[in-house]
């Protein structure tokens, strides 16, 4: 079974979308967001329409509304879909996180508590590979890919196409800690994270020489840290790393 379908990785992801912070670490999705919003305006790209690739649950869709005037999320799990269906139509979603062995917490994510119930008429979710998306999916002012091009199959495929989505001098921005697990991506289709010719190869490495037809990088690509609450006492704290680009052809 695809972990992203099971009750642990649901419970998992909507704390992590739409509970508190641990630690003093953001809010990873909503971090992400401002970061995309702000890159918007400072290249005075057009606000029509971004896309939320890997949306999971939701929170990055929804805040990306707030400077959008349509967003669409996809994910490859039906059941993170579900979730972020749900809070868009009701507005709020009730579920139990681990706190040890069969104990469980009883949370509540409310959209109105984190002003962005009025952003719900401005969202759609679909669930999609975002290596084969439908024909629905065109002319995007910004594409987010967070946390997904290390769980892709074939990375590489998804890099090579993704222009075809964006509007000239749009924006595609992607963040990943790069873990690099066979389960998800064969070590074949790694983007870096290996030697070749004596030489390091990172996955930023293999990002720039897919997308260099048809993107420039813009700004320094900068660290973003993220909490995921597993129990009351475990937790994974990661720092991902954020690259922005411009669609030039």
């Amino acid at each position: 079974m695809n972990p992203y379908e099971t009750d642990e990785l649901v419970t998992q992801y909507m704390e992590f979308h739409y509970g508190v912070s641990y630690f003093g670490v953001d809010n990873y999705p909503r971090k992400c967001a401002e970061h995309c919003l702000d890159l918007i305006q400072a290249e005075g790209v057009s606000t029509e329409r971004a896309l939320d690739l890997g949306c999971a649950v939701g929170r990055t869709t929804f805040e990306l509304a707030r400077g959008f005037n349509e967003v669409a999320g996809v994910d490859l799990s039906q059941r993170f879909i579900e979730c972020a269906m749900q809070l868009k139509e009701q507005g709020f979603l009730s579920y139990s996180m681990i706190t040890e062995g069969e104990l469980v917490t009883a949370r509540k994510a409310k959209l109105a508590e984190l002003q962005l119930e009025a952003q719900s008429n401005k969202v759609q979710f679909f669930q999609e590979d975002a290596c084969h998306l439908s024909p629905r999916h065109k002319q995007y002012n910004l594409i987010f890919a967070g946390n997904l091009i290390d769980r892709l199959e074939n990375p590489k495929i998804f890099l090579k196409s993704i222009h075809h989505y964006l509007a000239p001098g749009g924006l595609l921005v992607m963040s990943s800690p790069y873990t690099l697990l066979e389960e998800y991506t064969p070590h074949e289709n790694w983007l870096g994270g290996y030697t070749k010719d004596a030489k390091t190869v990172t996955v930023l490495d293999g990002i720039k020489e897919v997308l260099e037809p048809h993107f420039i990088m813009i700004n320094k690509p900068i660290d973003v840290p993220f909490v995921i609450r597993e129990t009351q006492r475990k937790f994974q704290h990661t720092l991902a790393e954020l690259s922005s680009w411009k669609r030039i052809k």
